[in-house]
């Protein structure tokens, strides 16, 4: 059975950063991409960045220049660093592993922007 584990959230200044990470723990076949998800209160929930298993990212436009999606050799961890953070970054951040068979979602880990 494969898990997510989140880890990195927390209260920080706007402009400041933060860096999330996501490690996966069970057999992992046929990995397609690993990304993050956000949901803002009363929101739905967005895609914010992944990474294939090639290694080619992709980013929501509102994001660009500011995160940056990385992962280890393995692929069975993956990192968000979020840099020059601000207020509507505010969200439940999830973890998803995406296979050829399913999907895997973390329990999710709360970022809150705020001064």
């Amino acid at each position: 059975q494969v898990q997510l584990v989140e880890s990195g959230g927390g209260l920080v200044q706007p402009g400041g950063s933060l860096k999330l990470s996501c490690a996966a723990s069970g057999v992992i076949i046929n990995m397609k991409t690993m990304g993050w998800y956000r949901q803002a209160d009363g929101k739905e929930r967005e895609l914010v960045a992944d990474i294939a298993s090639g290694g080619s990212a992709n980013y929501v436009d509102s994001v660009k220049g500011r995160f940056t999606i990385s992962s280890n050799n393995a692929k069975t961890t993956v990192y968000l660093q979020m840099n020059s953070l601000k207020p509507e970054d505010t969200a439940v951040y999830y973890c998803k592993l995406e296979t050829l068979y399913r999907n895997y979602w973390g329990q999710g880990t709360q970022v809150t922007v705020s001064s």
